[in-house]
């Protein structure tokens, strides 16, 4: 690991709860100047709380042009011609449901968070990042490499960063900046809970063909939300995507992908090198252990 202090700044987007605000505390903790985004004054003041000090609550909401231009004004004013050695895209929110049913309303609203969003925000660092001789780390997700039923937008965004990463890499060489995406897939974090119960609204307003056409697999979802701890059985900690995060900020040889936990670089192995059809039959052979029913 390299060496660093405290004034090597790096910005995490999406730090209230869960991946980001693990990311940023750890960084926070291994001596980084941290300049946390989050959208509410109660999620500041919680991460000033458990930090070090030296952590900077900022305020962004990444789908507002004007937002993402004041927090990009307010971390450029304290880190003046330094720039900033790095920048996480962490934020991202999941929009699930059977495609059958999604709206464009939901379409839209997934990728303005998931892929405008990180556009916006990258786009408008990027002059700090190449004054810093920083890095870029998008958070994505094993569901970029091989989507599930029932995440089909969600996936979609995830492998929308896929291309982002593996281009803009690219396209950044000049200026020797390293863009990595990090790969994890069941992550322990509070988001499940939101998971159930956004997942219970949206099944209250389902039609009622969607409950015809689908009721095993609607049955199936529920039952997994509704028991966390068979999610947690398999999930991987939180802290172990912060180290990833950490070690493509410091290392001197930084990977394109880091694929984090055992279930996703199984995911991998499976997507990357199993016969397609052979993919499916797995997919749905594990969903059907959850109690789906139906053959697609």
């Amino acid at each position: 690991m390299n060496d660093f202090s405290d004034s090597r700044a790096v910005f995490i987007t999406g730090s209230s709860t869960g991946i980001g605000r693990v990311c940023a505390l750890h960084l926070d903790r291994m001596g980084f100047r941290v300049f946390a985004g989050v959208r509410k004054e109660s999620d500041a003041l919680a991460l000033e709380k458990e930090s070090s000090g030296n952590l900077i609550p900022i305020h962004i909401d990444i789908t507002n042009g004007r937002s993402i231009k004041s927090a990009s004004r307010e971390i450029s004013a304290k880190v003046g011609g330094a720039g900033i050695q790095g920048l996480v895209n962490n934020a991202g929110i999941s929009v699930g449901g059977l495609f059958e049913f999604l709206t464009v309303g939901d379409v839209r609203r997934q990728l303005e968070v998931n892929v405008i969003g990180h556009t916006r925000v990258t786009q408008t660092f990027l002059p700090m990042i190449r004054e810093g001789r920083g890095r870029i780390v998008f958070m994505g997700s094993i569901t970029g490499v091989m989507p599930q039923p029932f995440l089909s937008l969600y996936s979609a965004s995830k492998a929308g960063l896929e291309a982002i990463t593996d281009s803009l890499r690219l396209e950044l060489r000049p200026w020797d900046i390293s863009v990595s995406i990090i790969e994890p897939s069941i992550v322990k974090t509070p988001m499940w809970d939101k998971a159930r119960d956004a997942a219970h609204r949206t099944v209250e307003n389902f039609p009622r063909d969607a409950h015809d056409l689908y009721g095993p697999a609607i049955r199936a979802v529920l039952n997994v939300l509704d028991h966390p701890r068979r999610i947690e059985r398999v999930a991987t900690p939180a802290a172990k995507v912060a180290r990833a995060v950490e070690h493509a900020l410091t290392s001197e040889r930084p990977r394109y992908h880091y694929i984090v936990g055992w279930d996703a670089k199984l995911t991998y192995m499976i997507a990357k090198f199993a016969p397609e059809r052979m993919r499916d039959w797995i997919v749905m052979f594990l969903w059907r252990r959850l109690g789906l029913k139906h053959e697609v």
